[in-house]
């Protein structure tokens, strides 16, 4: 999810690959494992684990709750990882155990980034809610900075580039046909149809009053919505942190996580998402400030060049990538917006949620500039007269940010999105 806390890098600056390994922290207040039950259960399943666990979290944020197990014995079943859902959430949703667990067994054979699952537990009696357990992949996870001790060349640093990118290839081509549990995520035809409506249906549900209405971007996305590229398994939300580096070779991506918005989808569109979380250095303050992922480093593609690379390897062609660009931003802004809904209503004190509503607000100027670079500024102002109404609220909106704020947003925003045709003002 776009809101996962970082975890902190080491302060020790030994470059021994046992440094910058990802490490778990103290279990968070409200959010503790009843480890006993656990290792019940995971006996009763036959799993020889030796002595009780010691637990440690990793972060979390708004995503499901990741802890690591770490049994007496020796052995890769005695290093656990057990996901569960947040508490009050339901799972039939992006927090289903069931589906995350189902793909990635059903994967492991035919993607080797795929950790070994080693059980799921569909009985909420063992610990108030499903969950399940798989072996733990020793790596780096690279998060907004590589761990310190990881310092990389421009070389290497394109290497790193290129290995994430090559995997999200890899996992597009990979024959879901040849596995039932994979078939079964589909909907058919129509993905990139269904996502728009339903990305604009939770937009609009999920708004606050000091956001801006998306009226134009939305009514573009519908207008543009290309027929599905093809379909094949899409990750849903990849980006540097969701996968785990060689801690001997931090170039080499050795495994790939979170699956839980897994499914059969348009590849462009999984492209276009991660993308939207694509940082580069020269982009503006309040994007380096939300930023997840090391994409500002020297050596590291553009979003441009990601996408010459991986048409070229793959062989698609498209007539708009604007389209999937566009709709990667607004996705996020609607995560982020969701988020942030909860916090506006009190339904959540998390301050890290304070100043979500300033991310969507770029976001936003975003999606019209591109829009704008797309249509021509001619056009782009001929469909941004009908909308003076929503423009007048998005105005008001902008009003109420930060002045340094103010000034990124109206930076980014097109010259015409605020400017009256004579003609429409008479109308």
């Amino acid at each position: 999810m776009a809101t996962d806390t970082h975890a902190n890098s080491t302060d020790n600056d030994d470059q021994s690959p046992r440094n910058v390994l990802d490490k778990g922290g103290a279990v968070r207040e409200g959010e503790e494992l009843d480890a006993h039950a656990v290792s019940d259960w995971l006996r009763e399943q036959g799993v020889d684990i030796k002595g009780e666990p010691t637990v440690t979290q990793f972060s979390g944020g708004a995503s499901n709750w990741t802890y690591r197990l770490q049994y007496e014995g020796t052995g890769a079943e005695q290093d656990l990882i057990l996901r569960r859902p947040p508490k009050g959430t339901k799972a039939k949703s992006a927090h289903d155990m069931v589906r995350e667990y189902t793909v990635q067994k059903a994967l492991k054979d035919a993607y080797p980034y795929v950790p070994n699952m080693v059980a799921l537990c569909t009985d909420e009696s063992v610990i108030g809610a499903d969950f399940y357990v798989m072996e733990r992949m020793e790596g780096i996870i690279p998060r907004a900075n590589l761990p310190k001790g990881i310092e990389l060349d421009e070389a290497q640093t394109r290497a790193l580039c290129t290995n994430v990118i090559d995997a999200l290839i890899d996992l597009h081509q990979v024959d879901y046909s040849a596995h039932p549990d994979l078939v079964e995520l589909g909907r058919g035809e129509g993905y990139c149809e269904r996502q728009v409506t339903g990305w604009d249906k939770r937009y609009v549900k999920a708004k606050t009053p000091n956001v801006p209405s998306f009226a134009l971007v939305r009514q573009w996305l519908t207008k543009h919505t290309p027929a599905d590229s093809k379909t094949c398994l899409i990750h849903n939300d990849w980006r540097f942190d969701n996968v785990i580096l060689d801690a001997t070779d931090p170039t080499k991506v050795i495994g790939v996580l979170d699956w839980e918005m897994a499914t059969l989808g348009d590849p462009l569109m999984d492209l276009g998402s991660a993308l939207a979380y694509w940082i580069e250095a020269d982009d503006n303050m309040i994007m380096q400030q939300s930023r997840r992922q090391p994409t500002h480093l020297k050596g590291m593609m553009t979003r441009e060049e990601v996408v010459d690379y991986y048409l070229e390897r793959t062989g698609l062609q498209i007539d708009n990538w604007t389209f999937y660009e566009v709709f990667g931003l607004f996705r996020l802004a609607g995560i982020v917006q969701q988020i942030y809904y909860r916090y506006y209503h009190k339904q959540t004190t998390n301050p890290a949620f304070k100043n979500f509503w300033i991310i969507v607000h770029v976001l936003h100027a975003k999606c019209l500039k591109l829009i704008a670079q797309y249509e021509g500024e001619a056009l782009f102002t001929s469909h941004v007269q009908p909308h003076l109404a929503d423009m007048g609220v998005d105005a008001d909106t902008i009003a109420q940010l930060p002045s340094p704020v103010q000034k990124i947003v109206k930076s980014i925003l097109p010259k015409s999105y605020f400017t009256q045709t004579s003609s429409s003002v008479d109308e």
